[in-house]
């Protein structure tokens, strides 16, 4: 019987949008289902009306279907165990169990396994009582950055400037609990200072296969300004990310990595995506995220030469070493148009008037619905645009004509995605 080349996406975001585009240019894909998806994704497949977080409506679903390849998007169902249960009743699937993906789902955990690996990163308490959390903070020099233990959303992050104001995150947190249970336990940390980088690995627990580097922007303004967000863009690759750092990543931190998971008995088939700080030390973890990034995934995967079919397969089988991977030589560049109020209290129900994608661009959807008259605002990061070309500059005059040509009411974005990269080239010039 010849095998089902179908893929299910569980998501329903920018990121699930862009790994369904990318599955439906490979000829051999036959079929692409999306949980929930999007406005968007129904272009590149068929939506389905179950949640991502739905594990019984989703396990039952792909039992019965008996899809090629499920690719869990967010962190929630991984953390929740969707793919050990998938892998129960005997279904393929990309993405790690949740013992594994407590990397991300327990800021402790991950802690925990990196002190015990000798790998680099800030120096942290982990804490369940307020009052020790408090006395940590006077062994740490300002600022300081207190984290909610569990999924926050990417919103649980507090950098204090003040042992004052940490001392407040931390009651917030873990008194108030103004992230619920994610907060019952803390992490208080040193700030590192440098340069942020992303860095994704797919891996089969035991090879690794790097994607391109990227660089992320958290903050809602230009200048690196004003609240964390999602993420407000992203480009790759990033000029920082050398031959030589990204030898010194994959030997210091992402091999042992696996081999601390390996030594608790966690096989981890999925994506291993490093948050760097790149100081003055050398890079050092300041997270890890078990799934792909969103925005990065936009800007990866068009700068990826090899089907994504051979690659997330062969990782969900435990034999990546069988691929080769092609990553093109050009750049690629995100720029996410956000909502109104974005990212406090974000305003829905737009509709959106969409440009034509052109060479060289693609048009993510992220949180949209189809509305009576149209395609509508659903959610607080709307739209992906990327752009990609043979450098980083043409990525971007394509990104930007794109984005130039979207419109809805109190839609807002960052007119400076890249510019780390872009002064260095302009200042070598």
């Amino acid at each position: 019987m010849a095998e089902s080349i179908t893929v299910l996406i569980v998501g329903g975001g920018g990121r699930e949008h862009a790994l369904g585009w990318k599955f439906a240019q490979d000829p051999r894909v036959q079929k692409v289902w999306f949980a929930p998806g999007n406005a968007g994704t129904t272009k590149v497949g068929t939506n389905l009306p179950m949640a991502a977080t739905d594990m019984e409506g989703i396990t039952r679903w792909a039992e019965r279907e008996r899809p090629g390849l499920v690719v869990v998007g967010p962190e929630a169902p991984l953390c929740a165990g969707l793919a050990d249960r998938l892998r129960e009743v005997g279904v393929r699937v990309f993405g790690p169990g949740a013992k594994g993906a407590q990397l991300e789902g327990s800021k402790s955990f991950c802690k925990d396994l990196l002190v015990e690996q000798k790998i680099p990163t800030a120096r942290a308490g982990s804490f369940t009582e307020v009052g020790k959390a408090l006395a940590f903070l006077e062994s740490l020099a300002c600022p300081i950055v207190v984290k909610a233990d569990g999924l926050a959303a990417g919103k649980g992050v507090v950098i204090a400037p003040s042992r004052e104001e940490a001392g407040q995150a931390i009651r917030e947190m873990m008194e108030a609990r103004v992230f619920g249970e994610a907060g019952a336990r803390v992490l208080v940390e040193e700030f590192l200072v440098g340069e942020e980088l992303s860095l994704h690995a797919v891996t089969d627990g035991k090879s690794l296969v790097l994607l391109p580097s990227a660089q992320d922007h958290k903050r809602v303004g230009e200048g690196d300004t004003g609240l964390n967000t999602g993420g407000m863009g992203a480009y790759a690759p990033a000029p920082r990310a050398t031959p030589e750092l990204l030898r010194e990543v994959e030997e210091k931190i992402l091999r042992p990595t696996l081999a601390g998971l390996a030594k608790q008995g966690i096989e981890y088939r999925g994506v291993l995506y490093a948050g760097l700080m790149l100081t003055a030390e050398g890079p050092k973890v300041l997270e890890y995220n078990c799934r792909f990034g969103d925005p990065e995934t936009e800007v990866l995967l068009p700068l990826l030469d090899s089907p994504l079919w051979d690659l997330l397969v062969a990782a969900a089988e435990g034999e990546l070493g069988r691929v080769k991977v092609k990553s093109g030589s050009g750049a690629a560049m995100t720029v996410v148009l956000a909502a109104e109020g974005y990212p406090a209290k974000p305003v829905l129900g737009q509709r959106i008037q969409m440009g034509e994608e052109t060479m060289g661009t693609a048009i993510f959807h992220a949180g949209t619905k189809e509305g009576q008259d149209g395609v509508e605002v659903a959610g607080g990061r709307v739209l992906a645009v990327t752009g990609w070309g043979k450098d980083l500059r043409s990525a971007r005059d394509r990104a930007y004509g794109a984005v130039g040509k979207i419109h809805f009411s109190g839609q807002h974005f960052r007119k400076d995605i890249g510019h780390r990269a872009l002064e260095k080239v302009v200042g070598e010039g």
